[in-house]
Parts: structure tokens; sequence; C-alpha cells
């Protein structure tokens, strides 16, 4: 029962942290302005790991590298901890190490796909109930790298726009693959 709680509370920890570093580097990617307020959070709750790291790894472009590579590093130490509750404290042996560094790597992935579907669903939403909801415009600056390309491939249909379920789908799929992946990496 313990470790059952344990594991829950590990896993939504890791996993809203590890979504707060791939927002602050999707941000990054398409230049949220820095002082907007969801941007300041991000930079309040990610900036313990990032900063240090930006010194050794340097921004290159629109790829936010000490995000991503915190991202990972996050995801490492969640599989790393997920095996301690789950084996009783039991640390995986070095022949483990070569697959939970993929594994952690896919583990990011996931949670990429993992905010592309949930940012699409609450700009959906919301769009529906509150289109000039404050966070509108940052959900819209989000999404619409992702949405335009589909909504140039889908036929018009009036008023009606499939794009974010074609996305949403997509996104999930694509979960499923990485996922199946990541257990794949452990022989699990």
């Amino acid at each position: 029962m313990a470790q059952d709680v344990l594991g829950f509370l590990l896993d939504i920890l890791f996993q809203l942290f590890g979504i707060a570093l791939i927002l602050r580097a999707w941000t990054f990617a398409i230049r949220l302005h820095p002082f907007n307020p969801w941007s300041q959070a991000l930079f309040k709750v990610t900036d313990w790991l990032v900063v240090p790291l930006r010194r050794i790894v340097p921004v290159s472009g629109r790829f936010d590298w000490p995000s991503i590579l915190s991202c990972w590093i996050a995801a490492l130490l969640y599989l790393w901890l997920s095996w301690l509750v789950a084996m009783g404290g039991l640390t995986p042996g070095t022949e483990l190490l070569g697959p939970m560094l993929l594994a952690s790597l896919l583990t990011s992935i996931k949670w990429l796909f993992n905010v592309i579907v949930w940012v699409t669903l609450i700009q959906a939403v919301l769009s529906w109930i509150n289109p000039l909801s404050p966070i509108m415009p940052v959900l819209y600056t989000l999404t619409a790298p992702l949405l335009n390309p589909i909504r140039r491939w889908l036929p018009r249909t009036g008023g009606l726009d499939f794009s974010p379920l074609v996305l949403l789908i997509l996104a999930q799929v694509a979960m499923m693959v990485v996922n199946h992946l990541a257990y794949a990496s452990l022989g699990a």
C-alpha cells in the first residue's frame, strides 16, 4: 500500500516537473515573451536546475538545451527512484544503465506528447467555453506550429476545426508507441 502511494506521488511530482521543463523549452522555441506571467511561473519552478546547466550547456538557435537536458535528467532520476520503490530499495545494476538512459529519453518524449495532448485539449475546450480567456493567446501561440500544418492538410469544413482532434489522436498514438519502446528498452 505505502509502495503504491509513494510510486503514485513520484509519478505525479516528476511528470509535473518534466512538463514544466518541456513547456520552458517550448516557450523558448516559439519565442514567448519572457516577461509573460506564464513564462515567469515556469522560470521560478525550473530555474534551480536549468540555470546551473546553462553555464555548461549553451542555448543554440531555437533549442533551449539546458531545459531539454534537465528534462532528461529528471526522467532518469524518476526511473531510478521508481525502480527503488518497486524493488524495495534494491538499486539497479550497472547492466541497466544503458537501457535506463534510453528509457529516460523515451520518458521525456512521452512527457512531451502528454504536454501536447493537454495544451491542445485545454485550448479546444476554452475555445468553446471562454475564447477570450487571458491564457488563450499563450495556448494559441503554443499550438499554432502544430495545428497549422494539419489545418492545411484537412479539407475545409465550414466553421468546425478538426485539427485539434487530429493532433490529439496523433499525440496519443505517439505516446503509446513511445511508452511501448520505453518498456521494451528496460526489458519489461
